[in-house]
């Protein structure tokens, strides 16, 4: 796969701060996407000493699973808090590299912008592949905010030292809200609307309920890529 912008990953955590400060300048918070017909879903599962990688496309606005993949590879970074990115984006980016296409917009279970410098994992693999993501994380990294209201659909800003990093948006009504944030060439607006549209039946999008499913071992088996290639053109 061709990279936007690379680095390597075998680094220090000094050298992994100073990575996320220098990709943090090539950020794009406002929409640059063009129609959305596919979107997908990430997660990462740590399995011993392995990251598992799972990429799950659907169709959209049918949010119906087209494509998977799944990638393992050794884990080679210590979780620190804040450089999640060094620890489950290799994966990623395998998983990503045996998909037929990549779908138009992706939703990652993690941080975008909400994250102290301003660049969680949502928002390094958007700018990697320079490509449209989102951060839908189920838990606050950094920031202050106000609860928002017990319906469906409502949410309040995240604030962190008085600039507005995310949203804290209820997706079902009288469950504990999920932390949206841009990721890259997106804006927060966006990013809330696509989160709310995706949420169905659960308090996650199906885009992080799927792809959580198949990071934990779920089968998922699409027909042969002649098949595949003629439901992702399929006008949906």
């Amino acid at each position: 796969m061709q990279l936007a912008h690379a680095h390597r990953w075998d680094v220090s955590v000094p050298e992994a701060i100073a990575i996320q400060r220098d990709l943090r300048r090539w950020v794009v918070m406002e929409n640059r996407l063009g129609e959305v017909k596919t979107i997908a879903g990430v997660d990462v599962s740590a399995q011993e000493d392995t990251s598992r990688a799972a990429v799950v496309v659907l169709s959209y606005p049918d949010l119906l699973p087209l494509d998977s993949s799944v990638a393992a590879l050794p884990l080679q970074f210590p979780y620190v808090p804040g450089l999640l990115s060094f620890r489950e984006v290799p994966a990623i980016l395998a998983a990503f590299d045996k998909l037929f296409r990549l779908p138009d917009l992706i939703i990652i279970d993690g941080q975008g912008v909400a994250h102290p410098r301003r660049i969680g994992i949502a928002t390094h693999l958007g700018v990697l592949l320079d490509h449209p993501t989102i951060g839908c994380a189920k838990s606050r990294l950094c920031g202050e905010y106000k609860e928002p209201d017990a319906e469906a659909g409502s949410y309040t800003y995240l604030y962190d030292q008085g600039e507005v990093i995310g949203a804290v948006v209820r997706t079902k009504a009288n469950v504990a809200p999920l932390f949206v944030s841009v990721g890259h060439r997106v804006d927060l607006a966006t990013a809330i609307a696509y989160v709310l549209r995706c949420c169905r039946k659960y308090r996650l999008p199906e885009t992080t309920h799927w792809a959580h499913q198949v990071a934990g071992g779920m089968s998922f088996s699409p027909r042969d890529d002649k098949d595949r290639e003629v439901q992702m053109r399929l006008p949906i």
